[in-house]
């Protein structure tokens, strides 16, 4: 395993930065950057977003609390976790249960932090942070924004399993998620 030191010396030098574009969601950024070996990479681009969280909210009775909506960048319906993006300066558990109650009208039960996992290391400067919500329950309606259009559906273990095994599940920082949290059940196909 390298050492901090071995691993300091495998980082790039930013010789420069140039803001693309900045939009509330997405931000873009080309780099001038020197490599340990010396070579001088002139563009390479960064996507800086905020930070990301979605949660496995599962019920009292075993239900998993998931949110059906249209996705246009592959142009199809999914039924995915509950996600959301953090407001400035909010932190990850804050946001988790704000998108929760948001998006489902669902809160309460007990909290644990799941996994922290990025996109792609490569290209994106954010992180996503996965929580595990148990003993939820319905306790508001749903307070969603104008470019949301969410529909709620309670699923049993055996029919999110099944949206993974059988590769209905495209998002795959909620796919992660969830393979951890079967894989800590001990469940296998």
């Amino acid at each position: 395993m390298n050492s901090v030191n071995e691993d300091e010396k495998m980082k790039w030098e930013t010789l420069s930065s140039e803001y693309l574009f900045r939009r509330p969601w997405l931000t873009a950024r080309r780099d001038v950057v020197r490599l340990p070996n010396g070579t001088v990479y002139d563009e390479y681009y960064v996507l800086e977003y905020p930070m990301w969280i979605n949660v496995i909210a599962i019920t009292p009775e075993g239900k998993f609390v998931m949110v059906k909506q249209y996705r246009h960048g592959l142009g199809i319906v999914a039924t995915e976790l509950c996600a959301g993006v953090a407001e400035r300066g909010e932190d990850p558990l804050t946001t988790a249960q704000r998108e929760l109650l948001e998006e489902t009208g669902f809160g309460g039960g007990e909290w644990e932090l799941s996994m922290v996992i990025s996109a792609n290391p490569s290209s994106q400067n954010n992180l996503s942070y996965s929580f595990i919500a148990r003993d939820v329950e319905r306790i508001a309606e749903q307070h969603l924004d104008e470019t949301e259009d969410i529909r709620v559906e309670l699923l049993s273990e055996d029919e999110v399993w099944d949206m993974l095994v059988n590769d209905n599940m495209k998002q795959a920082l909620m796919a992660a998620p969830l393979w951890k949290y079967f894989a800590l059940k001990g469940r296998q196909k």
